[in-house]
């Protein structure tokens, strides 16, 4: 049986971890006492911040304080989601090989970091809190992400989990890996289709799955990977942005600073609106010692966000429609995500399920998490009774298929198809001179090389090319070939395609395999990076605990030596006492002069032997005495 099992929930805004250990997950808290973290990594002159002491600086430093970083890593510059981030982000992004980096200032000198750096700098943080409280080394791990991750990003986050020092074991959806909890914990003897909707910080996701038992069969995903409390933020800060420049004439967007500590208290009015109707902020000396009120009620939120209330709900309709199940049909609602508890979007759900009951008894920020820990204590074979019969049958999120005549992209594996899974498919090579031809089923010819085909593999979003380009190899054919094409995926998004021209056979075969990943040598110089910022990270802890042991030792020592100097007045108190008694006694009886000498004894002895063996230990940090005889 293992002894710990370890699920990190790897979130746009917040990121948690939880353990496995016997038969029991618990979440672990962070050294702030919280059971989420920010997922949130600022640089300053001396170190590197992560989590709770990176967000509490962001309005002294939004420069060098990124957060998002789920919404850049494994994207090319100049999609949709970077370019549209960048408008809100006071942290600046750069290209860097058609890629986007983040550019920062660290210790007086510009830097620059891949979000793979970033995110493994956030992996690092969840890991040292795993450690925490196990008290050994974390290897191994199973991280959540958000539905529609395509290929290059589920490679981009094992890249940062190598850069950190971890064995990403899977990575699974978070609304597939909530359901685990609600399945663990509803118990249900008889099989449910249960709705999984899933609104976190950055992606608003959904999974409805079979569950009967143990067995967890995803049946349909959907996601909008734009869609989230970020955004009902953004739309706030546009709000009050306007409100601030109708009243002062002043553009808040000239002053980053200024931004981000309007952005901190929009998130704060967000999350009130949800328990209250109408709330009020005020942001003092936001900009030119102008203290600025925020007012907003319920209505008005809802008013600035209804088209993004809107798109949420378009998911759920897609993955109905997907899984060919009727609205009647789903038996549970389960909410996961910290924006699922707004008010509006809980009555739009529950309305479009005809006045359904919402499930809400699993907790939004950690459900997740939670069941990325029961699936890795699974992979890490554990065989207690409680989870060795549950089996997760998950889907691919997207298509990936080949170019066919016509620049028509015809895939090979469709969305939501069970994995693993592997397809073989027979093209016909397609000759300009042909006066006829069925699209979808041949391939061009190459026109630089008459006896080879282009296999040019996509991931597919639409049937006409416009997709990414994962991959593509020449393939040598005969006069009248027949090509044979082979997509195999598997549970950790690694894609294999490989061709034959059946008419020669397996000589000719030729075959690729997809990561989309950081190279070899990238990796190796990440590592190194991450290493010595580790060294650096390590070396400021040694620091700091050198000083506040000096500084506790320093001020406790001070406590001791006022407690001894008081003691010895008390000392001179009883010596003089006695004198005096011996100067007004001198008739006393024998009995009596040996009781006030065992009173006087009793007073000093514990000094003498204090003094004697140097030993203060009788002493608490406080200086107060533990003998409080003496």
């Amino acid at each position: 049986m293992i002894k710990y099992a370890v699920g990190i929930d790897l979130g746009t805004s917040y990121s948690c971890v939880y353990v496995w250990h016997d038969d029991e997950v618990k979440i672990i808290e962070n050294d702030y006492s919280n059971r989420i973290t920010p997922s949130y990594v600022a640089f300053t002159n001396s170190e590197i911040l992560i989590g709770d002491a990176a967000k509490n600086q962001a309005p002294m430093n939004p420069y060098n304080t990124v957060f998002d970083t789920c919404r850049l890593i494994g994207r090319n510059f100049q999609d949709f989601e970077v370019q549209s981030g960048m408008k809100y982000w006071p942290f600046t992004v750069i290209e860097k090989d058609e890629k986007p980096y983040i550019r920062v200032k660290y210790k007086g000198e510009k830097k620059e970091f891949a979000p793979e750096e970033i995110i493994s700098m956030l992996l690092v943080k969840m890991k040292e809190i795993a450690e925490d409280y196990i008290g050994s080394e974390v290897k191994n791990v199973v991280i959540t992400v958000p539905t529609y991750f395509s290929i290059s990003q589920y490679h981009a986050i094992k890249d940062a989990g190598l850069i950190a020092g971890l064995n990403i074991t899977r990575i699974i959806n978070s609304p597939t890996a909530a359901a685990i909890n609600y399945g663990l914990s509803t118990k249900s003897i008889k099989e449910r289709n249960v709705l999984v909707f899933d609104l976190g910080g950055g992606t608003c996701n959904v999974s409805l799955l079979s569950i009967d038992g143990g067995i967890f069969e995803v049946k349909a995903v959907a996601s909008n990977n734009h869609l989230g409390g970020e955004d009902f933020d953004d739309r706030l800060i546009n709000h009050f942005v306007q409100e601030f420049k109708t009243k002062f004439q002043k553009d808040l967007t000239s002053d980053m600073r200024a931004l981000y500590r309007l952005r901190s208290h929009c998130e704060r009015v967000k999350l009130a609106l949800s328990s209250s109707y109408h709330v009020n902020f005020m942001v003092d000396c936001l900009i030119d010692y102008i203290d600025f009120y925020l007012s907003l009620t319920r209505d008005k939120f809802e008013e600035l966000n209804q088209d993004l209330f809107q798109s949420a709900m378009i998911p759920i309709e897609k993955v109905l429609r997907d899984a060919k199940i009727d609205k009647c049909q789903v038996h549970d609602i389960v909410l996961v995500g910290g924006s699922s508890r707004i008010p509006k979007v809980q009555k739009m759900i529950s309305d479009l399920f005809n006045g359904k009951k919402l499930n809400q008894f699993i907790n939004p920020d950690e459900a997740a998490a939670y069941g990325a820990a029961v699936q890795a204590a699974i992979l890490s074979d554990d065989t207690t009774e409680k989870i060795h019969d549950i089996l997760l049958l998950d889907v691919t999120t997207l298509s990936f298929g080949i170019e066919t005549s016509g620049s028509i992209m015809t895939p090979l594996i469709r969305r939501n198809t069970k994995l693993p899974f592997k397809k073989t498919e027979t093209f016909k090579v397609f000759s300009k001179n042909s006066s006829s031809f069925t699209e979808s089923f041949y391939i061009d010819s190459n026109p630089d090389n008459k006896s080879s085909v282009l296999i040019q593999v996509y991931e597919c979003q639409r049937s006409k090319i416009g997709n990414k380009l994962l991959g593509k190899f020449e393939l040598t054919i005969s006069s009248v070939p027949q090509i044979e094409v082979t997509f195999e995926l598997d549970l950790n998004y690694i894609l294999k395609v490989s061709a034959i021209d059946k008419s020669i056979g397996k000589s000719t075969k030729k075959k690729i395999t997809i990561t989309n990943g950081l190279s070899k040598e990238e990796i190796k110089h990440m590592v190194a990076e991450a290493k010595k910022y580790r060294a650096e990270k390590e070396k400021i802890v040694q620091k700091m605990q050198a000083r506040n042991y000096l500084e506790s030792y320093a001020y406790s020592s001070r406590n001791i030596l006022q407690c001894i100097d008081s003691i010895m007045d008390k000392i001179e108190d009883k010596i003089q006492e006695s004198i005096m008694w011996l100067n007004n006694n001198e008739d006393a009886e024998k009995d009596e002069y040996e009781h006030k000498r065992k009173l006087l004894e009793d007073t000093i002895n514990p000094i003498m032997k204090l003094y004697g063996t140097g030993d203060a230990l009788w002493l608490d940090i406080s200086g107060n005495l533990k003998n409080e005889s003496v």
